[in-house]
């Protein structure tokens, strides 16, 4: 990949990266809510997403913001374990770094 068609650093794309680590935030929160309540199962889905939200490159970061929906399940959700208050700014922060990628990319050319 010669150095003009590979993806910036994460930091040239402030937009971005400020939506994800306010989702790393809101994960972190809610990390520490599932293990207040000693609910293994979302403690296990969620204990990765905070460090990979800080730290992800943008190639990575799309499929981690995904991970962060995907806790959200019609028949599996973080909603049915932890309080709303905590899950959806969590929701609505993966949703911004959804929009803030999709922005960013449809602007890149």
């Amino acid at each position: 990949m010669s150095p003009a068609s590979r993806p910036p650093a994460r930091h040239e794309v402030p937009e971005v990266d400020a939506a994800a680590l306010e989702a790393a935030r809101a994960a972190d929160r809610l990390l520490a809510a599932a293990r207040e309540r000693e609910t293994e199962r979302w403690i296990r889905y969620l204990s990765p997403l905070p460090d990979r939200l800080r730290d992800d490159p943008l190639r990575d970061l799309r499929a981690t913001a995904r991970l962060c929906r995907a806790a959200f399940g019609p028949k599996d959700s973080v909603r049915d374990t932890l309080p709303g208050e905590l899950t959806e700014p969590f929701l609505e922060a993966g949703d911004r770094l959804l929009k803030a990628i999709a922005r960013w990319e449809a602007h890149r050319g």
